[in-house]
């Protein structure tokens, strides 16, 4: 038997291996058969990217420019967010973000950062917000757990949030980001595990388009491996400045949403070269240009 001969015959012999241990419940069980929901880009921005005086000034402009999600710091009153919001297509996209650390070996500190979460929970559901977005520790965090510890810690942790964001009617939302910012988590398919492992409608993750250029091989890829889970995007260029203002394609990433039947909001968490008032419109219509170019 020949190598090529032999390789075909041991693809058939997987192959039928892996369907025949398929037919067990508990593996079907695994396979997520749902269609995805149609994707949709709805375009959000931080509030401090936006300019304007006041909440409600923001938000005008943010509507000129095209976008339609406003993405709140961790410090905000829902009723004034609620009155600035009134009356507009706008919606609170996620609020960014519960402090940490973490993951850590001071219980002390775990149970301020958890009780602090729970608290923006509280505020962000009121707000109808997506989310609630959290880095289990940044790099230099006093006794940063690492590997199976760590990991046993943020599974603990996210289980008791996540039952609090339900009751909140919100989400806890893990962000990955580069290995110059945070070690612990630096790529979707990681997040999209715990997701998994934790299982709770509460705990979700996010994408940031600008870290995942640095750690991820592909776009598309690292927004399918995160699949159901992903629900917000953060969005900047190679150099952390707005969408089209350098290089940076989008397609791709875009590509992987529209695949996953991604509908939440892609967000602006970046800087500026030139006026805002006029280099956020054309980022935007950008970002709707590169939406329609990435064909599934």
């Amino acid at each position: 038997m020949n190598r090529r001969t032999f390789l075909k015959a041991a693809a058939i012999t997987v192959g039928t291996s892996a369907l025949a241990k398929a037919d067990r419940k508990e593996d079907i069980d695994l396979i997520d058969t749902r269609a995805p929901q149609k994707a949709e880009q709805k375009l959000s921005s931080q509030e401090s990217r936006i300019p304007g005086r006041t909440m409600e000034e923001k938000i005008e402009n943010l509507i000129k420019y095209g976008g339609v999600g406003y993405e709140l710091p961790a410090k905000f009153d829902p009723e004034k967010v609620l009155k600035a919001i009134k009356g507009t297509p706008v919606k609170i996209s996620a609020v960014c973000a519960a402090d940490g650390p973490y993951i850590v070996s001071d219980k002390a500190q775990r149970r301020k950062a958890i009780d602090n979460a729970k608290e923006i929970l509280t505020r962000a559901g009121a707000v109808g917000s997506t989310g609630v977005i959290m880095v289990p520790a940044f790099n230099g965090a006093k006794g940063e757990l690492c590997g199976r510890e760590g990991h046993v810690v943020l599974i603990d942790i996210l289980k008791e949030l996540g039952e609090h964001a339900e009751k909140s009617k919100c989400r806890m939302m893990m962000e990955p980001l580069d290995r110059n910012e945070a070690w612990f988590l630096i790529q979707l398919s990681y997040a999209a595990r715990i997701c998994k492992e934790v299982n709770s409608p509460g705990i979700a993750m996010m994408g940031d388009m600008y870290h995942m250029n640095i750690e991820e091989t592909s776009d598309r890829g690292a927004f399918i491996s995160g699949g159901q889970y992903v629900h917000h995007v953060h969005l900047a260029s190679t150099k952390r400045n707005l969408p089209g203002q350098d290089e940076r394609s989008f397609v791709d990433g875009f590509r992987g949403l529209k695949e996953i039947g991604f509908h939440d909001y892609m967000s602006l968490e970046c800087g500026c070269i030139g006026d805002p008032t006029v280099e956020i419109p054309k980022s935007f219509k950008f970002l709707k240009d590169q939406w329609d170019q990435a064909v599934v």
